[in-house]
């Protein structure tokens, strides 16, 4: 096939947030560049519109929905597929992945396109979860799902396994960035009592896997010794995870801090979000194949605090290894945390220093700008000027 277009098509249940819907656009955006076609099946989503800027083209079906019903797409697939005269037929998750594999097993072997699978997760091991390795070629996001596919799964060639591990681009998270004084304006006048406190930041979608229940955990602690914390989860609301919302919501007011924690939801500005952070979490409770936020953060010079297992586990292992917790061990989270956060760059400091004045004023009795929303579901509180706290040294 070299030198010659290709058309790609990459199939996964939703583009909403997360690392696989981020590496099916940058995966779009190369495949554009360099003057191939590239397609996207899913039900769709808040990323649609930036996958399509990027040019490549999106085409809404609910082939991520596990029911018998969307086994009907099936010869819908087959047809798109000829018609297309689709190249490569790349399945980033299970049950699309089942789709793709009868309509592209159903087709004539002369006339099938080039079936790929990526392992981006260390899924249940299951009959299900198996067709993840079914692909011609099985791409293993990093070596902790490689090792995983072949404990798991030894029926699968090694040969048809290969180790592509998600980069950063550095222009993109560079070294030392500092974010533009329109979005530091924007962030302080939002969130004005993060001026005095020590940012610590939990990126990852409301479901039970990202630890949230223990970051809670590891801030109360810091609270209670009189430490200037304060708490940003960044991370889109799953509807399917609404009872473990409300179970995180239940530890916020259990801990009493409601006055110490943002949920922010799904946010577009990470790399500016990580930069005025003082440390960086990755909390999950179990291994992960891939750990994004921790790379992107490390990329900007921003220290990481995580479990160390999985992918997160080898990356600060290799980076910053004095980041590593055992998996869940509150006691030694907090001691590593105490001696880990950094000082936001100067220049960040500076702008919000000179933010300062224009805070107080606002906040004033009688101002009208008296409370802040700092917790999911509409909670309300006060917020006052943290006397007695000092800015991040």
């Amino acid at each position: 096939m070299a030198g010659k277009s290709l058309t790609v098509l990459q199939l996964l249940p939703a583009l909403e947030s997360g690392g696989v819907e981020r590496g099916t656009l940058e995966l779009g955006a190369g495949l554009v560049r360099a003057g191939h076609r590239s397609l996207v099946i899913s039900a769709g989503g808040q990323l649609v519109s930036r996958l399509t800027g990027q040019g490549s083209e999106h085409i809404e079906w609910p082939i991520g929905k596990k029911s018998l019903w969307t086994l009907r797409l099936v010869p819908r697939l087959r047809r798109l597929l000829r018609a297309d005269r689709v190249d490569i037929l790349h399945a980033r998750s299970r049950f699309p992945a089942w789709v793709a594999w009868h309509a592209w097993r159903g087709m004539p072997e002369q006339d099938r396109p080039r079936f790929v699978t990526t392992v981006h997760g260390l899924y249940s091991v299951s009959r299900y979860s198996a067709i993840m390795t079914r692909g011609e070629a099985v791409i293993a996001v990093s070596q902790a799902a490689r090792d995983y596919v072949l404990r798991n799964y030894p029926k699968t060639d090694a040969t048809r396994l290969h180790v592509i591990e998600r980069g950063i681009d550095p222009n993109v998270y560079p070294f030392g960035h500092r974010p533009p004084d329109s979005w530091l304006d924007r962030w302080y006048h939002e969130h004005p009592f993060l001026l005095e406190r020590q940012v610590l930041t939990l990126p990852g979608r409301i479901t039970r896997l990202k630890g949230h229940l223990d970051f809670l955990q590891l801030l109360a602690r810091l609270v209670a010794a009189g430490l200037p914390v304060y708490g940003l989860i960044v991370g889109a609301e799953d509807p399917a995870h609404a009872a473990y919302l409300r179970e995180v919501q239940r530890s916020v007011q259990r801990l009493g801090l409601e006055n110490h924690v943002t949920f922010t939801g799904h946010r577009m500005d990470m790399r500016d979000i990580y930069a005025v952070s003082n440390l960086v979490f990755s909390l999950s409770a179990k291994p992960e194949s891939f750990g994004r936020t921790v790379r992107e953060a490390l990329s900007l010079g921003v220290p990481v605090v995580g479990y160390d297992h999985g992918s997160v586990g080898d990356t600060l292992a290799r980076v910053y290894p004095q980041g590593r917790v055992p998996p869940g061990d509150i006691g030694r989270l907090e001691a590593t945390t105490r001696g880990r956060w950094r000082r936001p760059s100067a220049t960040s400091r500076a702008r919000a220093a000179s933010m300062r004045p224009l805070m107080a004023a606002s906040t004033a009795p009688g101002s009208g700008e008296k409370t802040r929303r700092l917790t999911p579901g509409g909670t309300t509180a006060k917020w006052s000027s943290s006397a007695g706290l000092t800015a991040p040294r």
